[in-house]
């Protein structure tokens, strides 16, 4: 498969129209690939929780646009912050296995690449700070 510009811009445009101001593509071979690789279209003012993820660790790769990562400790306090763009200083993050972390999209048109391990599961209340 080619991913092209113009796959980005459909997901793009996607995303500007989903309520949650974000959209994925999921590009495992099939229903059976048990991990999880994904575009994510991102819009300015969509929300992330702060949220961890126990099972996996996570990895972003930014395709285009700009974003910040916050990385928190247990309580809520923001230990490091990254501002990801393709070509910048950070172009790509690994975020550790159980560490809270979210994130701001600083321009429109945002896509990444996301990775993590296993099978896709929704986030549980205790994944969720503050729920």
């Amino acid at each position: 498969m080619i991913i092209d510009q113009a796959l980005l811009d459909q997901l793009s445009a996607e995303a500007r129209t989903n309520p949650r101001l974000r959209q994925a593509y999921d590009l495992r071979n099939t229903e059976n690939d048990n991990s999880q690789r994904l575009l994510n279209a991102l819009e300015v003012g969509t929300v992330m929780p702060i949220h961890r993820h126990l099972k996996s660790s996570e990895s972003i790769v930014i395709i285009r646009g700009e974003m910040i990562m916050r990385i928190f400790d247990n309580f809520g306090k923001v230990t490091d912050e990254y501002t990801l763009e393709p070509g910048g200083k950070y172009p790509m993050i690994q975020v550790k296995k159980g560490q809270w972390h979210s994130l701001e999209v600083l321009e429109n048109g945002m896509v990444v690449f996301e990775a993590k391990d296993g099978k896709y599961e929704p986030l549980g209340d205790e994944d969720v700070m503050g729920r």
